[in-house]
């Protein structure tokens, strides 16, 4: 991966947490201003990861992204709005993270 790309990565991961992060105010307390900011943020973080998706390729590109954002977003998730998960949802967070790494990282482990 080129840094270009890991920055592109890195932008649109936290481009996405704060999409989220609106989407759940949103919910919170709905308005119309708020949608707007959850659709610009959105739209904003789709467009670089067509960026990513040239860089890459789309599985290698959605696969990395899904991965760090499933990451980012749960510790937006627990710290910041104080939600939780049973044991099995738990689990279930860790195989989804091992099973896009595995997937991700799976060529390149068997060397191609």
């Amino acid at each position: 991966m080129s840094l270009f790309g890991a920055v592109q990565l890195g932008v649109s991961t936290l481009i996405f947490m704060l999409a989220a992060s609106a989407a759940k105010a949103w919910t919170l307390a709905p308005s119309l201003p708020r949608l707007i900011l959850v659709l610009a943020l959105y739209s904003a973080g789709n467009l670089i990861m067509l960026r990513l998706i040239r860089e890459f390729g789309l599985g290698v590109a959605i696969s990395l992204s899904a991965v760090v954002q499933l990451v980012a977003v749960n510790v937006v998730a627990f710290t910041w709005f104080g939600e939780r998960v049973s044991t099995v949802q738990g689990l279930g967070i860790v195989l989804a993270v091992a099973a896009v790494a595995l997937i991700t990282l799976g060529p390149s482990l068997q060397g191609r």
